[in-house]
């Protein structure tokens, strides 16, 4: 399986706790960035081997701010240097006050097939404080019209640990998630991203941290909360009713190849080569041949912390059959504390978190971990 991802890095206004790419720059660059986007297709269509690819994930930034002739020149590009599989997931991130009629009908000219929709909260005071452009009904709205215009394949975006936010209302956030009828839920603990105004916030003591333990009942009446709907706990952060699970980010926790278009974007070749294009509008845009970027060659070391980091985050844990012998003994021999308080345990011949393992996981997955030499 390949996979392709695009990075828009267009917003109307950036978010307080945002730290992705992005600019605040005018519709007039927007063609001019697709076209370089072409001229990158075109020069690196090869770096995955097989340009037959089965899911493109189209994020930001705000994708859905892309006027819709430029969103279809894309997709004529992508058209015209890759091989579109006829099951392909084809996902692109939006705001919900972008989503209107006229985007939705748009989107039937092109081969989008998932929307990712940036919820966050169905609290509207808590969304005016995180900077969001839209509120809670204009969400609801959002899905329904969605639904209604036939796209059904639905996720949605919430963060918990909030400044103010009570347990009370990532109750209602959750619930309110799951009455919606979407198919999939993405929920992320806030992070305070140095360089963002959010951590600025933090540091001038304008703003606290949520209680750890606060925190953690969130988590758990996530937990509980979309069991009960019927959703799969498929990775740390994510949930989704069977069949739905996002194929395009399973390739990133599988160790999938994957190409990475546009400033900012990421591409990593299945083997141990990863690049990084730098965030620059500008200098991607007047690149004449190949974009500005870094590589980084995985050293060994590095690349079993990757598959310990990446498979460990999913429900089928890390596969010990694909470890030589060496590694899967010492995984093995950093594991057994962990198996014997029941927050790891071996299943199938993976190894993999308990449902108490998961609330500790980052500590879990420190401790199987190489240090470099």
């Amino acid at each position: 399986m390949n996979s392709l991802y695009l990075h828009i890095p267009f917003c109307k206004s950036r978010c307080i706790y945002c730290d992705f790419y992005s600019t605040t720059f005018g519709k007039d660059i927007m063609a001019a960035y697709a076209k370089a986007l072409e001229r990158e297709m075109r020069l690196r269509r090869q770096y995955i081997k097989c340009t037959r690819i089965h899911t493109i994930y189209i994020g930001g930034g705000t994708p859905s701010l892309l006027p819709l002739d430029v969103l279809k020149e894309i997709f004529a590009a992508i058209d015209c240097h890759f091989t579109l599989a006829p099951d392909a997931e084809v996902t692109i991130e939006a705001n919900p006050d972008d989503v209107t009629p006229q985007w939705i009908e748009g989107l039937s000219d092109t081969p989008i097939n998932r929307i990712s929709m940036g919820a966050q909260t169905f609290d509207d005071q808590l969304l005016t404080f995180l900077g969001r452009r839209h509120n809670a009904v204009q969400t609801a709205n959002a899905v329904k019209a969605c639904q209604e215009a036939g796209i059904t394949n639905i996720s949605l975006d919430l963060i918990y640990g909030l400044p103010g936010q009570t347990m009370n209302t990532w109750q209602r956030d959750v619930e309110t998630a799951i009455s919606l009828d979407i198919k999939h839920l993405s929920a992320y603990a806030l992070s305070y991203e140095e360089g963002t105004r959010l951590d600025t916030m933090l540091r001038k003591g304008l703003v606290s941290e949520t209680d750890e333990e606060l925190s953690l009942q969130m988590y758990d009446h996530l937990l509980s909360a979309t069991e009960k709907a019927g959703f799969l706990h498929y990775e740390i952060s994510n949930f989704a009713l069977p069949g739905y699970h996002s194929r395009h980010n399973s390739c990133y926790w599988q160790g999938v190849p994957y190409l990475g278009l546009g400033a900012g974007a990421h591409s990593y070749d299945g083997q141990h080569t990863r690049r990084a294009n730098l965030p620059d509008v500008r200098a991607y845009i007047d690149a004449t041949e190949d974009v500005p970027h870094e590589t980084e060659e995985l050293s060994t070391e590095e690349l079993y912390n990757e598959f310990i980091m990446t498979r460990l985050r999913t429900s089928g844990g890390i596969p010990l059959n694909e470890l030589s012998p060496e590694d899967l003994q010492y995984c093995l021999s950093l594991a057994a504390p962990h198996l014997g308080q029941n927050l790891l345990c071996i299943r199938d011949e993976h190894l993999c978190l308990t449902k108490e393992g998961i609330f500790t996981s980052n500590d879990i997955i420190s401790d199987l971990l190489k240090v470099e030499s």
